[in-house]
């Protein structure tokens, strides 16, 4: 199937990746769209590991308030570029990691950030960690995706180091 500038600007609109690597996935597929699809995301995931070591000093701190004014978040998601901090994608990621962190109470970033003598007395590490740390956990929009599926997909899309710094939850009448 030959690739045309109309697939190729769709396949681009539904994965805001550039044009030319979108021509690339479309003839690498043989303009399968399932398998471009596909193509794209390895590749990004590909970029993302290379970039991982980046800096990532830029981002936004995104603020959540639970319908009630009961439970409100803020948390700070990092990104290499002011650009993509401003980015559509980027922002409702912000938005649902920090309505996320609202409904499902973590305690941690990542398993790194849990002191060892919490984790060794766990009886189930595991099932630990995805109680505890926001990484690990199911995300609550879609449970078949882990949040850090959730942010894979967004670097892959976006193709820049992106990270969650830190949050906080407050819940009225709790206390650390």
């Amino acid at each position: 199937m030959k690739t045309t500038t109309d697939s190729i600007r769709e396949l681009r609109e539904q994965t805001s990746c550039g044009v030319i690597e979108c021509k690339k996935a479309l003839e690498e597929s043989k303009g399968d769209f399932t398998k471009a699809k596909e193509i794209l995301l390895k590749r990004g995931l590909e970029i993302a590991a290379k970039k991982a070591g980046r800096a990532a000093k830029e981002g936004r701190v995104e603020a959540y308030v639970h319908l009630g004014s009961k439970i409100g978040v803020l948390v700070e998601v990092n990104c290499e570029t002011d650009f993509v901090a401003r980015n559509e994608d980027f922002c409702q990621f912000s938005k649902d990691v920090a309505m996320h962190i609202a409904a499902m109470s973590p305690q941690y970033v990542k398993k790194d950030d849990v002191p060892a003598e919490k984790l060794s007395a766990a009886a189930d590490q595991a099932q630990f960690l995805k109680e505890i740390c926001l990484l690990e956990q199911p995300y609550v929009k879609d449970p078949k995706l882990t949040i850090q599926d959730y942010l894979n997909q967004l670097i892959a899309k976006i193709g820049e180091n992106i990270r969650i710094g830190r949050f906080i939850r407050f819940k009225v009448g709790e206390s650390e």
